[in-house]
């Protein structure tokens, strides 16, 4: 599994100056007027359900990659910690955002323990990436990051690509090298159980074919 995370981190660092094309439809991932208004539709219900959660004295992004997101997280607090592991991204997110005020973060989310607690913990796009013997750890990692009475709000990825019950994928960048990562697709009554586990309060919701997003409370044990 650890060589497996590093492959995936390289993946990523690979692919930073293609992720947006994925996102946003672009190039190969283009798959004609219909199928985009779908997946735009749906991510408009993303956007709305974020900008919903209102302000916030901090927050904290956990893989903010490319800036998708923290564009969004910027207008909701003036204090913003974001962080990932790959220093392509965080260059491109902040190229994009253009804000000087965030803190970025350089660092593997397996081994990062904060050092605060923030109003708001966001994910999007990550937690699909966690390996199940990994996922405990990590949402207890999560937990201590988020102050009493705090949110924690998350987006991922729903089967519409592949089958479920798999573990990994291999992706190929545009030059062609192919990686192997870790790709979970969480069934939304099974993941709002596992949060529950983990003293969060959950609310989760599906866009329709393409996304799932999980509202949450910290509840104190």
């Amino acid at each position: 599994m650890d060589r497996i995370l590093e492959e995936q981190k390289h993946y990523y660092r690979e692919r930073a100056s293609e992720y947006d094309e994925w996102f946003y439809r672009l190039g190969r991932y283009d798959r004609g007027p219909g199928w985009n208004h779908r997946w735009v539709e749906e991510v408009k219900t993303l956007q709305r359900a974020v900008v919903g959660l209102g302000g916030f004295e901090s927050i904290l992004e956990l893989a903010c990659g490319t800036g998708i997101w923290t564009e969004a997280l910027t207008a909701m607090t003036g204090d913003l910690t974001a962080i990932d592991a790959s220093a392509e991204v965080i260059e491109i997110n902040r190229g994009k955002i253009g804000r000087t005020a965030i803190k970025y973060l350089q660092c593997d989310i397996f081994e990062w323990q904060p050092e605060r607690q923030y109003d708001l913990v966001f994910f999007a796009f990550w937690l699909s990436h966690v390996p199940p013997g990994q996922l405990a750890t990590f949402l207890k990692t999560v937990y201590s990051a988020v102050k009493p009475g705090g949110q924690v709000f998350a987006i991922d990825s729903l089967p519409y690509e592949q089958s479920a019950d798999q573990m990994y994928q291999t992706r190929k960048l545009k030059d062609g090298r192919e990686f192997r990562i870790v790709k979970i697709y969480y069934d939304p009554s099974t993941l709002k159980a596992t949060l529950e586990q983990h003293g969060f309060r959950a609310d989760v919701r599906t866009t329709g074919e393409f996304f799932w997003y999980a509202s949450c409370a910290k509840q104190e044990s």
